[in-house]
């Protein structure tokens, strides 16, 4: 697949993100049902990772893993364990999960899925506008569950799809950070805004 990594930063000791989300969109007006239409080109990773959560295409993992752990993972060094982002919308497969997961077989490390657990904060903060908003509606949200049962402190990537402000990304690190059993945070997502 194409891409156009870009370093993100934060809170987290070191992040990329693969390729723009969105190249061109313009608005088409409105459907018969009246919900908005737009034109729009993604990039290839944007489009298939539109695909994957929009469309159920499940086809749309492996290659997306497989960019990640080609073009990301290597930037990083002794990654011990992935931990996916906790998702926004509840669906019965959640695509970060899915992606973790396969890049996790692809590297050769483990995945924890329920490490890092997100309350409901009563809105998604994906309909907020600004960082500001989105880091007062997402505080307080994310804890951990002590589901490591090593002793020990390892690097951990976490794994998501969409870069925005950063809002939901360092507010799940803030959480992690207080794990004793974490060291070094990295961060890969597939697309930016």
């Amino acid at each position: 697949m194409k891409n156009n990594i870009r370093q993100i930063n934060g809170n987290w000791d070191l992040g990329y993100t693969l390729d723009k989300h969105t190249l061109y969109s313009a608005y088409n007006g409105h459907n018969e049902y009246g919900r908005p239409q737009f034109d729009t080109t993604r990039s290839e990773i944007g489009e298939a990772l539109f695909k994957l959560k929009y469309r159920n295409d499940w086809t749309q993992v492996a290659p997306l893993a497989q960019e990640v752990a080609n073009s990301i993972y290597p930037k990083f060094s002794n990654v011990g364990l992935l931990i996916p982002m906790p998702a926004s919308t509840q669906r019965p497969r959640q695509p970060v999960t899915e992606l973790a997961v396969a890049l996790g077989k692809i590297v050769g490390k483990p995945v924890f899925e329920n490490i890092l657990i997100k309350a409901p904060s009563g809105q998604q903060s994906k309909n907020l506008t600004t960082k500001e908003d989105k880091v007062n509606a997402l505080n307080g949200c994310f804890s951990i569950n002590d589901g490591i049962g090593n002793e020990g402190a390892w690097n951990v990537l976490i794994v998501d799809d969409l870069f925005d402000t950063g809002a939901s990304l360092e507010q799940a690190c803030i959480a992690l950070r207080g794990y004793k059993k974490i060291k070094r945070l990295y961060a890969a997502t597939l697309t930016w805004k």
